[in-house]
């Protein structure tokens, strides 16, 4: 896979035939080449067939063949040595105190807009936006508690190899229990290879998270209760609703197992209702309470906000918080961290044309063939158009689309997302990858060292969703 940088190996520009492994691979790689294609064969059945038996599967919606799918997983890691890490790490933590002033301030103060660094109509008119959030005052002032932050690695003009913020997802991000599922997958099928190297540990996510959870109930809950709310079975992410509920050790409930009462929510309980201080919610703003949003939801809680909005109960992630992983806020992240912090930003955004702007639209319309369009409000690589990879037909009738609502859309570069070796029908090859690590917010900002890697199985796709067909690797984060 040319022309994008490689993870593990160096290209050698004496020896075209030649290709040297990167020093933090270099052990990865003597045990790999000791292992027969037999063995190999035999321990990816082996994952495929517990990934079965525990459920760990993606709901795909639309498709005909059924919408449980098994999450492909490769067995050859994702490893980044430790100074890169710390530099992510510094940065994703930047960012995410950054993100959470701007939502703080924009249903307070609004420095921001009144300071002119973002314009009044990108925030108000957002359909994110929640007026109902205005002036409400939050525990410790955090709105995104659980933030996934897309991280990928690619060349861009005269740099080769660096890391770039794709999107910043703080509405309801998954893909946590993957991270934890491909690590203890790996260390079950190779306990030898984690003998031979220092990798940093994941498998406390769920105690950090609840800590996270805890430390930002409301005042005067000294041993506060928590729960994860789920729209239910039939959402793609119920596994992980279901795993982390269970690995915290809390109830996983759904609207119908709440209720209010004298301003506070309660649990139905074979023991009776018990008050409810921190709901985990994997539920939309939308169809929270009916009394305040959708009257149609059967999945929220009525007079939900009414207690929230009283500070009796904490929601994770805010109401609300979904203005800031809007595509069409992206691009004002690196003014953020200017904003609030006075610092420079660590992570660089990917460079971005914003459609609602004649400049930008007209660019992208000429360049739509060079270009990925994504609609601001997309999700899970739907509503995008990957220009190269697009027939002439598709460009043309997602020029239509772009033309019919410009301020819907940006568009970016067709970056050369770097690649991993990964095992696929034909052997060993690279495909792209990319990263999402996890970023908890509560009375302080922190995070396991490592994340869910995506992986492209399509010979040249930079679509690594799930939902779009693609796969994970256990991402591993050397100690020194």
């Amino acid at each position: 896979m040319a022309n994008c940088f490689d993870e593990m190996f160096i290209d050698d520009p004496a020896a075209a035939a030649q290709r040297s492994v990167r020093p933090h691979y270099r052990d990865f790689d003597d045990w790999l080449a000791a292992q027969s294609a037999d063995t190999i064969a035999r321990k990816r059945a082996e994952a495929d067939l517990i990934f079965r038996r525990v459920g760990i599967t993606f709901a795909v919606y639309g498709d005909d063949a059924g919408t449980e799918r098994l999450i492909p997983f490769d067995i050859i890691p994702r490893i980044i040595p430790a100074a890169e890490w710390k530099r992510l790490e510094a940065g994703l933590v930047q960012r995410v105190k950054a993100l959470n002033m701007f939502i703080h301030d924009i249903y307070h103060a609004q420095k921001i807009v009144k300071g002119g660094v973002i314009p009044a109509e990108q925030i108000f008119t957002n359909s994110q936006y929640r007026p109902e959030m205005q002036g409400i005052k939050v525990g410790s002032d955090i709105y995104a508690h659980i933030a996934g932050i897309d991280i990928v690695r690619a060349d861009h003009g005269s740099s080769r190899g660096e890391f770039y913020v794709l999107e910043d997802n703080l509405r309801v991000p998954s893909g946590v229990s993957y991270m934890l599922e491909d690590r203890k997958m790996m260390m079950r099928l190779f306990p030898e290879v984690f003998a031979r190297h220092k990798i940093a540990p994941v498998e406390h996510y769920p105690d950090l998270l609840l800590d996270n959870l805890r430390s930002v109930a409301p005042l005067g809950a000294s041993d506060p209760t928590v729960v994860v709310m789920t729209p239910g079975m039939y959402n793609s992410a119920y596994f992980e609703h279901a795993f982390l509920a269970q690995q915290m050790g809390v109830e996983l409930v759904e609207g119908k197992d709440l209720f209010v009462n004298d301003n506070a929510v309660y649990m139905r309980t074979t023991r009776g209702p018990k008050r409810i201080d921190v709901i985990y919610r994997r539920v939309d703003d939308d169809f929270l309470d009916p009394l305040a949003f959708r009257p149609d939801s059967s999945l929220g809680v009525p007079g939900l906000l009414s207690v929230y909005r009283a500070g009796r109960v904490t929601l994770a992630n805010a109401i609300g918080t979904g203005v800031a992983d809007d595509k069409s806020i992206y691009p004002f992240v690196p003014d953020m961290i200017k904003f609030y912090l006075s610092e420079t930003p660590i992570l660089n955004n990917v460079p971005t044309w914003q459609c609602r702007k004649p400049d930008d639209l007209a660019y992208t319309l000429a360049h739509m063939a060079e270009l990925v369009v994504k609609e601001v409000h997309g999700a899970g690589g739907y509503g995008m158009l990957v220009g190269p990879a697009s027939s002439r037909q598709e460009i043309e009738d997602f020029r239509q689309r772009l033309l019919a609502n410009p301020s819907g859309y940006i568009a970016q570069p067709t970056l050369a997302l770097s690649a991993c070796p990964t095992y696929v029908a034909s052997g060993i090859a690279p495909r792209h990858i990319d990263l999402r690590p996890f970023v908890l917010s509560g009375k302080t900002v922190a995070m396991v060292p490592g994340g869910l890697t995506r992986v492209a199985l399509t010979e040249g796709s930079l679509v690594v969703n799930s939902s779009q067909g693609g796969g994970t690797k256990d991402t591993w984060i050397l100690e020194n």
